[in-house]
């Protein structure tokens, strides 16, 4: 090594430790609410009993703490910054939590391999990461950290996204220095591709940001610039708080809750050569006839049916289709909105999991297309693993009688008013 990759080295070395005493004592490392941490909580469903949560780049722990005093979580919490670590052990003591959360120095994307922690393949309910991902880049974090999660598990995970469709070069030049940055959809569209289901997904509000940098700008200003390296973390810190001042309405960070594809089914659309098949499904999974007519009348009606959204679910690539789920147009008062009927699963391969794999398969696919709202009459105890929640709650309700809470709705685009109103089913439904 010459001397000249050691001045560089120690160069490096100073700039981190002026960083980082910038950000010692705040509470939040990147934009966060508790709010928003449990709403993201909600989004994964029920978690075990003791869930085991690996909490990557965790900071000073905030959404740790969080996870083990009310998930009641048993939380690996890793971080390469020491004090970080340091800080998060002090206050996890502080609140009896001490018990309950592990700290591991060690860097996020080397969780493998000689002198890495014990993090073995299906070791976690939870693998969280609030404003920690972009160290490693989305893709990679998706690709690497999948082998964490036990089967079940979960993945929620933060990123910066664009929030316009035209950004400012200002923007742009900022913010794709490590690679171009993404908006919400094309994110959401690379985790279906990389192998995940979308449990869902929050465009974190303007809150978030006034929690990181408000203490973050009161650091700044209180900071002694004589320290070496502080100014150039200085002006790396103000330039980024003139940013989001001045471009603050282009970008956000978007939070997404994933869960990982049942490798059992294979789910895809169907094709004209599934038909048949498609029509024998659902006259074996009901008592009449009656739904296999229904598809029938649907994919009949232009109006009603949209290419793409008829899924079905076969064990293996090549093996015979075991279930299928159906989106169809309808609308709440004018607005649009799906209808999901039927869903229907063979009955020698029920409760193998074929069910929930082509509906969420079939949500993704709605999802990708920019569709906000998805109905479902069913049965209440089923429907709500997907996070569906009785329509009444947002206003809107069916033409005739029904049980409240069989009458259901999933949001899966909040950025809108929910529409509200009664709901127009297309004709083929008879009511």
């Amino acid at each position: 090594m010459t001397d000249n990759d050691h001045a560089v080295r120690d160069d490096h070395a100073v700039r981190y430790e002026a960083f980082f005493s910038l950000h010692h004592d705040l509470p939040r490392q990147s934009p966060g609410s508790d709010a928003t941490t449990r709403q993201l909580l909600a989004l994964t469903g029920p978690l075990p009993h003791r869930p085991r949560v690996l909490d990557l780049g965790c900071g000073p722990g905030r959404a740790a703490l969080l996870l083990a005093a009310e998930a009641g979580a048993e939380v690996t919490a890793v971080d390469t910054h020491q004090p970080f670590l340091d800080e998060l052990r002090v206050a996890a003591e502080a609140r009896g939590l001490g018990d309950r959360i592990r700290t591991v120095r060690a860097d996020m994307g080397k969780l493998s391999g000689p002198g890495t922690p014990d993090l073995a393949d299906g070791s976690f309910d939870l693998v969280w990461a609030e404003g920690s991902a972009y160290i490693i880049g989305f893709d990679t974090a998706l690709r690497d950290w999948k082998r964490l999660l036990a089967p079940g598990g979960s993945l929620v995970v933060s990123h910066c996204v664009w929030t316009t469709d035209e950004p400012s070069a200002e923007a742009r030049a900022f913010w794709d220095q490590d690679g171009p940055m993404l908006p919400v959809a094309a994110q959401t569209a690379a985790a279906v591709a990389a192998g995940y289901h979308v449990l869902g997904v929050r465009v974190q509000p303007e809150s978030d940001w006034d929690e990181y940098y408000v203490p973050l700008a009161r650091h700044v200003e209180a900071a002694d610039p004589s320290v070496p390296g502080m100014t150039w973390a200085l002006a790396s810190t103000r330039a980024e708080l003139t940013m989001r001042r001045d471009h603050g309405r282009e970008y956000g960070y978007a939070a997404y809750a994933l869960r990982p594809a049942d490798p059992r089914w294979t789910t895809r659309p169907e094709t004209a050569a599934d038909i048949e098949a498609v029509r024998t499904v659902n006259a074996a999974a009901f008592p009449t006839p009656d739904e296999a007519g229904l598809v029938d009348a649907l994919r009949a009606d232009p109006s009603a049916w949209l290419p793409g959204l008829s899924y079905v679910a076969q064990d293996g690539p090549d093996g015979d289709i075991a279930a299928y789920a159906l989106l169809t147009r309808c609308r709440v008062g004018d607005t649009p909105a799906l209808a999901l009927a039927p869903v229907a699963t063979v009955p020698d391969r029920q409760r193998e999991g074929a069910g929930q794999a082509v509906v969420r398969a079939v949500l993704d696919a709605a999802r990708l297309r920019g569709e906000r709202l998805v109905l479902v009459l069913g049965h209440p105890g089923y429907y709500p693993r997907f996070g569906f929640v009785p329509a009444s709650r947002y206003g809107i309700r069916p033409g005739f009688d029904v049980p409240d809470e069989a009458m259901m709705a999933l949001l899966l685009d909040d950025s809108a008013p929910v529409p509200q109103g009664m709901i127009q089913y297309p004709a083929a439904f008879g009511v």
